[in-house]
Formats: C-alpha cells, sequence, structure tokens
C-alpha cells in the first residue's frame, strides 16, 4: 500500500513537472526567435560602437605578438585599414555582448526545459564566457606567439617577410577564435548529455578516439614539429574532454532519475 501511494506521488509529480513546459505554437516559437534575434543584434551594436571608441588600443593589442618579434603590419590596398578597424570593432563588440547575447539564447531554450533544469544559467553563462576567453588567452599568449617566431623568424630568416593586414589578422583570427571555440567542448557536451543524446559511458569507452581527435587538432594548430610541443597543446583539450565526462554524468537524465528513484 504504501509502495502504491509513493508510486502515485511520483507520478502526481512528474505530471505536474511536465505541466511546467507551456505549449508553444510554431508562430509563437518563430516570434519568440524574433525577438531574441532583434535583443541580440541591439547588444551587439552597442558592444560595436564602446569597441569603435577603442579600436587603437584594439589593434595595438592584435598586433603586439608581431611586434615583440621586429615585424609590423602593412597594408597593399587603400580599404585594409578601415577594414582592420570595423573588423576588430565587431568582433570586440562580440566579446563584450557574448553574455548578454548567451542570455538570450538561454530565454529562448529555456521554455523546452524543466524548472529544475534552468537554474544551469548562471553556471551556463559564466562557464561559456569564461572557457572561451581562456582558450583565446591561452592562443594569445602561447600558441601565436610561438607560431610567429617559429615560421617567420625561424624558417623565414632567409626572406624578407611583408606581413599584411588582411594575411595577419586571417591568421590571428583562425587561432584565437578556433581556441576560444575549441575550449567550449564541456558545454557542448552538457547539453548533448542534458538532452540524453550521449551518456558518460559512451564518452568514456570512446576517449580513445577522442584523444586521437585532439592530437590532430593539435598537430594543425601547433607550430612546432616537436612532439613535446605538440602534447602541450594537446594536454588542456584533453583535461576539457574528461572534465566533459564529468558534467555529463552530472546532467544526464538517467542520473537523475536514479536519484529521484533513490529519493
Amino acid at each position: 500500500m504504501v509502495d502504491a501511494v509513493e508510486a502515485i506521488g511520483k507520478a502526481r509529480a512528474a505530471v505536474s513537472e511536465r505541466a511546467e513546459l507551456p505549449g508553444m505554437s510554431l508562430m509563437e516559437h518563430l516570434d519568440e526567435l524574433r525577438k531574441r534575434i532583434v535583443h541580440s543584434a541591439i547588444y551587439l551594436a552597442i558592444g560595436f560602437f564602446v569597441s569603435w571608441f577603442f579600436r587603437d588600443r584594439l589593434v595595438g593589442f592584435i598586433q603586439a605578438p608581431l611586434n615583440r618579434i621586429g615585424k609590423s603590419m602593412v597594408f597593399t590596398h587603400p580599404m585594409d585599414p578601415l577594414n582592420l578597424d570595423l573588423q576588430v570593432a565587431l568582433v570586440g563588440g562580440a566579446i563584450l555582448a557574448s553574455p548578454f547575447i548567451l542570455y538570450q539564447v538561454w530565454l529562448f531554450i529555456a521554455p523546452g526545459l524543466y524548472q529544475r533544469e534552468r537554474r544551469f544559467v548562471i553556471p551556463f553563462m559564466a562557464a561559456t564566457v569564461g572557457l572561451f576567453l581562456g582558450g583565446a588567452a591561452f592562443g594569445y599568449f602561447y600558441v601565436l606567439p610561438g607560431a610567429l617566431k617559429i615560421l617567420i623568424v625561424d624558417f623565414g630568416h632567409n626572406f624578407t617577410s611583408m606581413v599584411t593586414i588582411e594575411d595577419y589578422t586571417g591568421f590571428f583570427r583562425s587561432i584565437i577564435l578556433g581556441l576560444g571555440i575549441s575550449f567550449e567542448l564541456p558545454i557542448l557536451i552538457f547539453f548533448l548529455a542534458m538532452f540524453g543524446i550521449v551518456s558518460p559511458s559512451f564518452l568514456w569507452k570512446n576517449i580513445r578516439y577522442a584523444i586521437l581527435a585532439v592530437f590532430l587538432v593539435a598537430a594543425v594548430i601547433c607550430p612546432s614539429p616537436d612532439p613535446w610541443t605538440m602534447c602541450i597543446y594537446a594536454v588542456p583539450m584533453l583535461a576539457l574532454y574528461l572534465i566533459g565526462i564529468a558534467v555529463a554524468w552530472w546532467v544526464h537524465p538517467s542520473r537523475r532519475k536514479a536519484k529521484e528513484a533513490a529519493q
């Protein structure tokens, strides 16, 4: 009798929890998406104008690793300096506005989450921004200077270098944004695990393939063919994958169901 009462109580709790999720029509979803995109565009525009006033400092920040090896950017087209200022202001504005844009993303997906899942909003935003900035900082302070030294000073010492604005900013962007995005791996695993697409056991069983993929990425971004240097770049990404496994164990539906059954 007691077991039956408990089962009925759990069933009612599940029904009431399911009732938390509001039903939305397709047009309501589209209207909500439009509203979030408009708000995100406004935040991006504000960030752009703020960054525009500091564009000279931002350009100096970008060019600093090149200056340390005695080089500076040159331009071959009259529009190159203006294009650089616009790109710097846009990327800087996107970074400034990223917490607000991420909050809009969360507001869009929040209606499809249970109340207990919505409490992840602050950790989600802090971890997303923090991991991206961590990856970007790793690229700026370690990967980029090493790449410039090896490619320009070591391999290019017999030649006269002319590093154009377009080429350098493309190289800078690929390293900084590439590492910033790659450091978001735990966030990707967080969502895949929360919706039951991957499980901690699946991630652990396939860790050998993850290690292979990480070393392939490290081989691409590593400026030196030295295997020890490549390991320096691979270790942080492997650590992030292991953190992702822990995150998957924390948020996976099977663990939540087991915890509810135990209660």
